[in-house]
């Protein structure tokens, strides 16, 4: 039976510094869910579902202790789920662990401040399409554990290291990997050709990427505009520019559809 202390405990979970003292965060509905399970990288510490999302996800409850699962109802679901409408099965899980990146060989993404919940989940899906092992963010960046993101990641957070860290002194300390600024005004994306490595550095919703960090980029790129939008969406952005960058390298039959 769920105690009232696992429901407040749980429900906790939504503000940030408790997720931070707990080193635990929530995630909800079934696919998300069973990412995280499937992955194994994360302890699950609680799983709280109907009884049957349970009978049928025996698979990947075998490495949960039994004392941690909760047969609830739907009516608790709905207590305890910080959705609108909660979906079968909600689950409290270890923070992932943070390994420092490998830069060498590879893109990676960064992120300064990036605030919008959304974007940060899209971002990190998008990284994970993309085969984009790691991101570094900035300290003021949404919480990559904030329930929104969780859920807009759609599992993919399970997947990608994401570290928080000063960005200027981290480009610093990694001189020997160029850092790719996207912007308003720079050298064309389409002109980005035959790069087997880098940094893509994205910037704020609103106010683009700050200036000690453009002036550390080997190269500002920008996506060609044909209408009349001020600019784009952060998540979009990155999406856009991880596909040009990363097509040229993907092998004969080897790309996936959306």
């Amino acid at each position: 039976m769920l105690s009232k202390r696992i429901v407040k405990y749980i429900q906790s979970l939504s503000h940030k510094k408790l997720r931070d003292e707990h080193g635990q965060f929530i995630t909800e509905t079934p696919k998300v869910v069973a990412e995280f399970l499937s992955a194994g990288k994360s302890r699950c510490q609680i799983l709280c579902a109907d009884k049957i999302w349970i009978s049928e996800n025996d698979n990947l409850l075998k490495n949960v202790l039994p004392g941690n699962i909760y047969e609830i109802d739907e009516t608790l679901l709905q207590r305890i789920s910080l959705l609108k409408t909660p979906n079968k099965v909600l689950a409290v899980f270890d923070k992932l662990p943070v390994s420092k990146p490998a830069l060498s060989g590879k893109f990676s993404l960064m992120l300064d401040d990036i605030r919008d919940p959304g974007n940060m989940g899209t971002i990190i899906r998008n990284a994970d399409w993309f085969g984009i092992e790691n991101i570094i963010c900035s300290e003021n960046s949404a919480d990559c554990y904030n329930p929104k993101v969780v859920q807009a990641s759609m599992g993919s957070l399970a997947r990608v290291n994401i570290m928080y860290t000063p960005l200027h002194a981290f480009i610093c300390a990694n001189k020997n990997v160029s850092v790719y600024a996207a912007a308003l005004s720079g050298t064309s994306l389409s002109a980005l050709k035959n790069i087997e490595e880098g940094i893509i550095l994205i910037g704020n919703e609103s106010r683009g990427i700050g200036e000690d960090l453009l002036n550390e980029a080997r190269l500002h790129i920008t996506i060609p505009r044909y209408g009349n939008a001020e600019s784009l969406n952060a998540a979009v952005a990155s999406g856009i520019i991880l596909s040009h960058i990363k097509s040229p390298m993907a092998p004969e039959g080897g790309t996936k559809s959306l």
